[in-house]
């Protein structure tokens, strides 16, 4: 173990100093530290540079281990006795596999066996070809293998661990390439996930059957030991387990923290279930896998697990086994032509049993083309739970370091090509982009047709709030309704878990009365789902998982396919307890004026100020005001009829404030372009007569009038009806009267002038306030500039 090195005796855990003339290197601490740092470097960089390539970070991890192997910096024998002397390698595996450990829980975690007994028949079909085909073709391969280049080693386990390395399909792995694509939400990535549980079920199992295979002793009576005492523990596992970990969800309510003791207490019943595992023989990792899987999925318990533990294990252990694999895989055992042929042969037969077993059983359940061949890449990815099963192959002496090498190098290519493959072949976006529809605005020639909106929220705090704004827009007296699509913001980072995404996925789109919904205990759902029996509103909830940079294509695109006409958006800032506005993430501000500048229907965004409390108000409680600010132009218009919308709900009093300039306003206008569009004023005098012949009749809509001279004349009109629930206002308002509030406030340009200043400290109120920006047929550029606005043709967004 130590050629070379006159220390063979084990490492001290600390050093003295470098001033008492001892170097850190040579204890265990020190040199576990070093250690950790190089990796993490190493494959973050690598994860940065092949981010364009939207490639897993699995990809970078086991290039980074490689690279620190005997294939690269590991063939400098100075580095190689340094940086990872064979002393040290007990203390780096042992945090390494600590770290597999806990991972391989989380694995557990992120499988629900109530889903795999919902897996429908596509899904179980492909999942049952996925995995038998490369496994036969596998056992074929390792034939090939014995009588070339792995002479003398065990038959039966080695035909067992090529028919798992080949069939195995990495569901985390998975999951993330799935949500870089945006196909989590789709029905593609909803069959890739069920069928791949279901083939990491039946590919742990086979595992332990071949770990069982490859003991020391030759004796078949100590395999059969192996496999009973291992079914002997599942099965203790899942009679014992569950009622436990019922138990300790009943005493985790929801928005409480978990209570530390019982997170331990899971921690340490993973450590003992590797425990018994590993003495049985099967691997510590089964035990942990296990306990993973019996963990309740609903209710927060599951959550804080994965909070707690992931951060640490998946960010700086899990990052040491990639090198422990690496320091085994010697990419210079393959050569000359047989073993490159071998390689070929190798990646030739997993791709062809994954990807053509994959496209026959998808086309024979008559999944469209595409679809099937998308289907068929993504099944084909490897990851970690491959280095996994070859490793425990090296580390059992099934496998050896020229095959084990080969295995390796398919792993990373069948897993490299996934991404590039499945964009090739398959662009989901492109089957709605081009669908044509009408009603893209609220104001439109027969208000009494439906009105879609697509609600979007960040987390639960913004609930409340916009199931009252949607309460309030229900237009009691339209005969077409109103359909809400309640949209979850979930952003994709480097830490979000396939437990999550995975469950925000298998919600996408389904009505909250679906089969699956049933046991879900999310607040937001349970919210949504109560007001949908309480009200005549038809809703469904939404998630769209992405990075912040590219979440605003989720937003517009599924706008697009709803055929929406008006996207809501909660605002970047927040009110604190003394009622000022703080920024709750600059990112949300740069989300809003991307949908502002791409949506294909109008926009609203919604600054909230606790529109109607902290909770759902009943219909029959409802009592509120809401002002309208008119100054003309289309957005104000549309914010007219929003509001006109509004005014059916009988607990809400409308008020439209019409600012008009006076005689001695157009002294304080020098430098602002006014274009004065006949037609635009037309609109304007349109809808404001027919607003006063409704006003007149209906008691629920009052309208004002207010001549101003100067804008702060304005700033006083307008805090005379500051004592309103809502204001209501346009984005880009045109006149003399709007023109010189740009002068005043030109911080948030999202909200335009009048939606700036009643944020701002000029004006006070404890209002809410939505600004809303009409749909333009001919595209909108994203400025507030008065004079870049165009002409809008009557009923040009509607007909």
């Amino acid at each position: 173990m130590a050629v070379g090195n006159p220390t063979c005796t084990p490492m001290k855990a600390t050093s003295n100093g470098v001033f008492q003339g001892e170097n850190p290197l040579h204890y265990a601490l020190p040199l576990a530290i070093l250690q950790i740092c190089l990796v993490l470097v190493l494959t973050r960089s690598l994860a940065f540079l092949l981010r364009p390539l939207r490639q897993p970070r699995v990809i970078a991890e086991i290039i980074g281990g490689v690279l620190l192997g005997p294939s690269a910096l590991g063939r400098n024998k100075q580095f190689l006795h340094t940086v990872f002397p064979p002393q040290s390698l007990t203390v780096l595996d042992t945090l390494a596999n600590l770290g597999l450990l806990f991972f391989l829980f989380l694995v557990g975690l992120e499988l629900d066996p109530k889903s795999l007994g919902r897996t429908g028949k596509k899904a179980l079909g492909i999942a049952a070809v996925g995995i038998s085909l490369p496994f036969i073709m596998g056992i074929g391969t390792s034939f090939v293998l014995k009588a070339t280049i792995s002479k003398g080693v065990n038959g039966l386990a080695f035909l067992v661990f090529m028919g798992v390395a080949l069939s195995i399909t990495a569901f985390p792995v998975l999951a993330r390439i799935l949500a870089e694509l945006k196909l989590l939400t789709t029905d593609v990535g909803r069959m890739a996930m069920s069928a791949a549980a279901v083939n990491d079920v039946v590919a742990w199992i086979l595992l332990a059957l071949a770990v069982a295979l490859s003991g020391t002793t030759s004796s078949p009576l100590a395999a059969l030991w192996v496999l009973l005492c291992g079914v002997a523990f599942v099965g203790v596992c899942i009679l014992v387990a569950p009622p436990i970990f019922k138990w300790v969800c009943q005493r985790c309510p929801h928005g409480e923290p978990v209570e530390e003791i019982y997170i331990c207490c899971t921690l340490a019943a993973v450590l003992a279930a590797g425990f018994i595992t590993d003495t049985i023989g099967i691997d510590a990792l089964f035990g942990a896998f296990v306990v993973g899987v019996l963990v309740p999925k609903e209710g927060p318990f599951a959550g804080a697990l994965v909070e707690k533990v992931e951060d640490l294990v998946s960010g700086l252990l899990l990052p040491l086994y990639f090198v422990s694999s690496g320091l085994k895989t010697n990419l210079f055992t393959i050569q000359g032509a047989q073993s490159w042929g071998l390689l070929a042969l190798v990646i030739f037969t997993t791709c062809f049993g994954k990807v053509v077993g994959t496209v026959v059983v998808a086309l024979s359940c008559k999944v469209p083309m595409q679809e099937a061949f998308a289907l068929g890449f993504l099944m084909n990815s490897k990851g970690l739970v491959e280095l996994i099963v070859l490793n425990i192959g090296k580390d059992r002496k099934v496998l050896n370091d020229q095959t084990f090498a080969i295995m390796v190098m398919m792993a990373l290519f069948t897993t490299f090509m996934t991404t590039p493959l499945v964009m090739a072949v398959y662009k989901p976006a492109k089957k709605g982009a081009a669908r044509a529809y009408r009603m893209r605005t609220i104001h439109r020639k027969d208000p009494s047709t439906q009105l879609r909106i697509l609600a979007c929220f960040h987390s639960t705090t913004d609930v409340p709030t916009m199931i009252n704004l949607i309460e309030a827009s229900r237009g009691i007296e339209k005969k077409g309704g109103l359909s809400v699509y309640a949209m979850h913001l979930m952003e994709l980072s480097e830490r979000s878990s396939a437990i999550r995404m995975v469950h925000k996925a298998r919600k996408n789109g389904l009505p909250f009365w679906s089969k699956g919904m049933q046991t879900d205990a999310n607040q937001i759902v349970v919210a949504f789902e109560a007001y949908e029996q309480l009200s005549k509103v038809y809703i469904r909830p939404m998630t769209a998982i992405s990075h912040m940079s590219e979440i605003h294509e989720d937003i517009c695109s599924s706008a697009e396919t709803k055929r929406a006409a008006l996207i809501i958006l909660p605002f970047h800032k927040h009110q604190k307890l003394d009622g000022t506005l703080e920024t709750t993430r600059n990112e949300y501000r740069t989300v809003n004026q991307k949908v502002l500048e791409h949506a294909s229907c109008s926009v609203g965004i919604l600054v909230d100020r606790g529109l109607g409390g902290s909770s759902h108000i009943a219909a029959r409680n409802v009592s509120s005001v809401f002002t309208v600010l008119f100054f003309g132009g289309p957005d104000d218009r549309e914010a007219l009829a929003y509001g006109q919308r509004m005014a059916e709900h009988p607990g809400i009093t409308l008020v439209i404030v019409h600012l008009l300039p006076g005689p001695s306003f157009a002294a304080e206008i020098v430098a602002v372009d006014i274009n004065d569009n006949k037609n635009t004023n037309e609109d304007d005098e349109a809808i404001l007569r027919e607003l006063k012949e409704k006003a007149k009749v209906n008691d629920s809509v009052k309208y004002e009038e207010r001549v101003v001279n100067n804008s702060g004349e304005t700033i006083e009109a307008i805090q005379e009806f500051a004592k309103c629930n809502l204001f209501l206002v346009g984005r880009t308002p045109e006149g003399q009267v709007a023109a010189s509030l740009l002068k005043i406030r030109t911080e948030c340009l999202e909200l335009g002038p009048a939606g700036d200043l009643l944020i701002s400290q000029d004006v006070s109120t404890p209002a809410s306030v939505l600004v809303l920006q009409q749909y333009k047929s001919g595209g909108r550029q994203n400025s507030i500039s008065l004079k870049e606005e165009e002409e809008l043709p009557d009923g040009a967004e509607t007909d």
